[in-house]
């Protein structure tokens, strides 16, 4: 028996509401609802168990008097100025391998750059924390065998900074005025896998005919870059952009490995998620813990209506 049309378009509306209803309770469940009990805890004074007590906006006072914290921020936007820079050799990378004449060379590049993606990040974290290590890290080892260590050696005779010393290994780690420099050289050479699958998406999109009118006009491979490619690419840029700023400000794993949960001596890697973290793992504030949250959503909100206000897009 063949339903009409009517009946038919209604009974494929209720399936869809059948998925779509049990979806929107579970996105309700599992994302709003943690995020309006971290709001709510915000308020009190909580140690994560049942009991609590109303504080109203101590925990944000208090947020605004916390040096750790505002240090904290200090060191997380040097990190997103040096991660924005990072952002270069990805995009380098991906023009240079569209640029590949052969589509055989291009698909093998593109798994080249895919493999390192199937290798854990814990696993590259502990890799990258025994690079640094003073002994028998490879970070020391290539700055003897280069001489580049002679060269440091000498600048900071110069400047009497007394961290390059001869005969004496690199603290990376253990010198607090080279925890952040440590932590920017992390990655190097700063080539991202979805960073250049991203970048390559969008520069597939540009047409054939755009290369061959700047061909004919004398155009050069670095003006292609600038004047075609770069602004025909910013919808990407923008992409990686607003996910690192999210990832570098919400991100502390990288740090908690590396110098631990004090942020390493003298708290010089600390960052406010590490510091969140501190505070309700450690110290059992987890209210206190959720005010600073909301605070890092806060400058999170911030930062991404700056970079979608000044990241434009004009093709």
């Amino acid at each position: 028996m063949a339903f009409p049309i009517s009946n038919r378009k209604a009974i494929r509306e209720w399936r869809l509401y059948l998925f779509v209803v049990p979806s929107l309770l579970m996105v309700l469940t599992f994302a709003y609802f943690p995020a309006a009990s971290a709001i709510y805890h915000s308020f009190f004074d909580w140690q994560g168990g049942d009991t609590k007590q109303f504080i109203g906006l101590e925990n944000f006072r208090r947020a605004f008097g916390d040096r750790v914290l505002w240090n904290s921020f200090v060191t997380v936007f040097i990190l997103i100025i040096a991660n924005v820079l990072k952002l270069i050799p990805s995009i380098m990378l991906a023009v240079l391998i569209h640029r590949l004449k052969s589509d055989a060379w291009q698909y093998w590049y593109r798994v080249l750059v895919v493999v390192p993606m199937i290798v854990p990040q814990l696993v590259t974290l502990f890799i990258w924390k025994f690079f640094f290590d003073p002994n028998l890290g490879i970070l020391n080892q290539v700055l003897d065998l280069t001489g580049l260590k002679t060269v440091l050696v000498g600048i900071d005779g110069l400047f009497g900074w007394g961290i390059f010393l001869e005969g004496i290994p690199v603290g990376w780690l253990s010198e607090p005025r080279l925890i952040i420099p440590a932590l920017i050289i992390w990655g190097f050479p700063w080539i991202g896998s979805v960073g250049v699958l991203i970048y390559l998406a969008g520069l597939q999109g540009i047409g054939i005919d755009v290369y061959e009118a700047a061909d004919l006009d004398g155009v050069t491979g670095f003006q292609k870059f600038l004047y075609i490619e770069l602004p025909l690419i910013l919808t990407q840029v923008r992409l990686t952009l607003i996910l690192l700023i999210i990832g570098t400000l919400q991100g502390f794993g990288l740090q908690l490995l590396l110098l631990g949960d004090s942020g390493g001596p003298g708290g010089r890697g600390m960052v406010p998620g590490l510091w969140m973290y501190n505070r309700a793992f450690i110290a059992g504030e987890f209210g206190y813990a959720c005010a600073i949250g909301l605070i890092l959503f806060a400058f999170i909100l911030v930062l991404t209506l700056i970079n979608n206000k000044y990241v434009r897009i004009d093709k």
